[in-house]
């Protein structure tokens, strides 16, 4: 799916909502533990109440490899769900890859041929060898950590180059678009620090953003969007405990329609203020 084929969808559903699948096992309803694949199930609901109002679905992969092969089962049950049944919903792997070249090819490999992810998510550190066999893969997008949501990324993403003062992230963005285009390269960059956007969007103009941390960890919709849209959109809005934990009754599918609703409406009057709807 392209940046075009993208922003129509954008477009037909007035959102730029990505709905992030962490399942927690611990934490879904406790009458679905009776089905027969509890994951499945909460997952297939979730999906079926929120798909209206959703452009991407992002499955942490970390909930579901915690369950050994029984959570393998539910991702690739999850998966085949979606492209049989919602297809034009774009499928990103949060899987924060990143490796020698070839093992990134085999977790390129795994991803895209094997699982039929759209995306996935990978950590820029070990360079441009690390990063480019995810990059051969027609129709294919790399979802580079740039400028995360959490508190480490003061760690090192803000370190800045005693020469010329440019931040790590920022460095980040500049070196990694010589690795390809924007209609292959998605750069993730965290809502909690949306004061950054403006500056970002000089260096990236083009390119979509993933952006996690709106809703349960205090990102501001309003400010994403004031500093992160583009002419195609150009974000992708990440919500994932916000949303699928609205309720733990047997009207979590409701409640999580319902709270996905919302952000979407919120999401239609800032695409009609910027005129792209």
């Amino acid at each position: 799916m392209n940046n075009e084929q993208l922003f129509g969808n954008i477009q037909k559903k007035g959102s730029f909502l990505c709905v992030g699948l962490d399942t927690d096992i611990r934490k879904i309803p406790a009458f679905l533990l009776d089905t027969t694949d509890p994951m499945f199930a909460f997952n297939k609901e979730i999906i079926d109440a929120t798909a209206p109002f959703t452009i991407a679905y992002k499955p942490n992969l970390a909930f579901y490899e915690s369950e050994g092969l029984e959570g393998w089962r539910s991702l690739e049950k999850t998966v085949h769900y979606l492209h049989e049944n919602y297809p034009d919903i774009y499928l990103i792997a949060d899987a924060k890859r990143g490796d020698i070249g070839n093992t990134s090819a085999m977790y390129a490999r795994a991803f895209f041929e094997k699982m039929s992810f759209d995306a996935v998510t990978v950590a820029p550190y070990m360079g441009e060898d690390s990063v480019k066999p995810f990059l051969g893969y027609e129709g294919k997008r790399v979802v580079l950590l740039a400028l995360t949501s959490n508190k480490g990324a003061y760690d090192f993403q803000f370190g800045k180059d005693d020469a010329t003062g440019e931040k790590l992230f920022e460095k980040v963005l500049r070196i990694s678009q010589d690795w390809g285009s924007s209609e292959d390269i998605i750069y993730v960059i965290g809502a909690t620090k949306a004061e950054e956007l403006e500056g970002i969007r000089k260096i990236v103009p083009s390119h979509f953003l993933l952006v996690p941390g709106v809703g349960a960890q205090g990102g501001s919709l309003q400010e994403v969007a004031r500093y992160g849209l583009n002419e195609q959109c150009g974000l992708l809005v990440n919500s994932s405990r916000a949303i699928i934990y609205a309720s733990n009754e047997e009207d979590f599918a409701v409640k999580a329609g319902e709270s996905a609703r919302e952000t979407r409406d919120e999401m239609f009057e800032l695409l009609k203020i910027k005129g792209l709807l």
